[in-house]
């Protein structure tokens, strides 16, 4: 009897040890899993932000590709610019020194006739002598009006160079520059006025379009023909509707 009573005792023993080791057991398998998921959620959550950093990481990369590039096509096109620049005022300078040298030619070719005439020349000498005259003055007309077209283009060019800074400066335009809008495009925000290269117009210059005295837009240059220029609306400077005959002044007259 008693043999069979420690045999149970042993037993509900046994079981009670067992039961308190599956418990145990139970427990740490629960914690295991919630670690792991823990671990789990954590490696989800390095991938998601690794993804998104490697994202924009080469996104950053593709900007900096770019910029340099364009920084590179920028600084080829200020050195043409600079070349330029300088061929022409090279030649402007070279024209101003045969300008001079013409103007003195006629002034000399104008006291030789005088004298002549004084000292009683005959027709046809004072004939030859005003064909001489007028050839000077054929020659100096021609000088200054290629003259005044290369300082237009060295002036154009100096205003191109100028907007290829870090910091560009507005572009100044005769303050009695006055012109009208001659046709307008809502759609593609651009506009045409009656004013260009012949009137003092420079490429990125601003203009002011008015109506009655009432700011309706101001537009910047884009490209500037001989008697007209094209324009684009700024962006936030639309306040009214362009329309034909509207008028188009400086946004930076010279002083």
């Amino acid at each position: 009897m008693l043999r069979r009573i420690c045999l149970i005792v042993a037993i509900l023993a046994a079981i009670a040890v067992a039961a308190l080791n599956f418990t145990q057991i139970k427990n740490k398998i629960t914690e295991l899993q919630a670690n792991l998921k823990t671990e789990k959620d954590a490696h989800q959550e390095f991938l998601g932000k690794y993804n998104k950093t490697k994202a924009e990481l080469d996104k950053t990369n593709a900007v900096l590709k770019a910029t340099i590039e364009t920084l590179k096509a920028t600084t080829d096109e200020k050195d043409r610019a600079v070349a330029e620049a300088t061929s022409q005022k090279t030649r402007a300078d070279k024209l101003t020194d045969d300008l001079a040298k013409a103007r003195g030619e006629r002034d000399d070719a104008q006291r030789e006739l005088s004298a002549f005439r004084s000292a009683g020349m005959t027709p046809q000498e004072i004939v030859v002598a005003n064909k001489t005259i007028k050839g000077l003055h054929d020659n100096l007309s021609a000088s200054e009006a290629e003259n005044r077209v290369l300082l237009q283009n060295v002036k154009r060019l100096k205003n191109e160079l100028a907007q290829l800074r870090p910091d560009p400066q507005p572009v100044t335009l005769p303050a009695k520059l006055l012109g009208k809008v001659v046709a307008s495009d809502p759609k593609w925000q651009f506009v045409v006025v009656n004013v260009g290269e012949d009137q003092g117009v420079l490429p990125y210059a601003e203009l002011l379009i008015n109506r009655g005295g009432k700011l309706v837009a101001k537009v910047k240059v884009s490209n500037v023909e001989k008697g007209r220029s094209y324009a684009n609306v700024l962006p936030g400077w639309q306040l009214g509707e362009i329309m034909e005959g509207d008028q188009v002044i400086p946004a930076y007259p010279q002083s």
